[in-house]
């Protein structure tokens, strides 16, 4: 996956279109925040059910195109895959059965299907919520909510230029590739990868230093026009009215 495609798998700039669209950022970002840190706290089945069953509602609600949400999806089972395959094996208890002799156990594959349940749920909220309404609406809102504009400017820098490093790194791999090289298990080999990391890092810094003085030379004091707050309107008021009574309902689920 290329830099660009990994920034565009997180977030599709200027396309805040659909029914969430309406909802200031600031308040998107506190329900997903709040979400995600309950969500965390849940371990009974009927309220990772309902917790999963939101998340999927809200996708919906939000008219999330079908098949980026899908590769999103598929990109985070990937990193699942190692635990889901680990936990039953590793983790002691009642063994359901054996696989090629290895005992299985009911708890460890509790927690692996808590575990996936989980992160599903917080992948299709997050998305939902926050992936549609772009860098600069997101690092605005995250300041909106008291998280300091120094990181906020990071976040969003950052993220744009993912894209911009990875084709740095890719014109050196290529360069590399052109001059012989091949990577394998021996001195010269990390050697050669120590110096293209090296490189990297001292690239990034120039480039790093150019956009800056670029921003200095158009004016950029250190605050960005769109970080100016609008005040909340109705329809913000009543999704933060609303918002509270789905976690208290997840909540009473897991601890009633």
């Amino acid at each position: 996956m290329s830099g660009k495609a990994s920034a565009e798998a997180i977030f599709a700039e200027n396309r805040d279109v659909g029914p969430l669209a309406a909802i200031d950022p600031r308040a998107r970002l506190a329900a997903a925040l709040t979400f995600l840190a309950l969500l965390a706290m849940l371990h009974s089945a009927p309220a990772l059910a309902a917790a999963l069953a939101a998340s999927v509602a809200v996708a919906i609600y939000a008219r999330l195109p079908l098949l980026p949400t899908l590769r999103r999806l598929m990109a985070v089972e990937g990193f699942l895959v190692f635990l889901l395959v680990t936990l039953p094996l590793t983790i002691p208890g009642p063994a359901l059965f054996s696989l090629f002799g290895l005992p299985v156990s009911a708890e460890g594959l509790r927690r692996a299907i808590v575990i996936l349940v989980r992160v599903n749920a917080g992948v299709l909220m997050a998305a939902a919520l926050l992936s549609t309404m772009g860098t600069m609406r997101l690092a605005a809102a995250m300041n909106g909510i008291g998280i300091p504009a120094s990181l906020a400017h990071l976040f969003q820098l950052t993220v744009r230029y993912i894209a911009v490093f990875y084709e740095e790194y890719a014109r050196l791999r290529r360069a590399m590739r052109a001059r012989g090289f091949r990577a394998g298990s021996n001195r010269h080999s990390w050697r050669s990868l120590g110096h293209l990391l090296g490189m990297l890092v001292l690239r990034s810094a120039e480039r790093a230093e150019r956009v800056a003085w670029a921003m200095r030379a158009r004016g950029f004091t250190g605050r960005y026009p769109a970080f100016v707050q609008r005040p909340l309107e109705r329809i913000d008021r009543r999704f933060l009215l609303v918002w509270p009574l789905l976690l208290v309902a997840l909540a009473w689920l897991e601890f009633a």
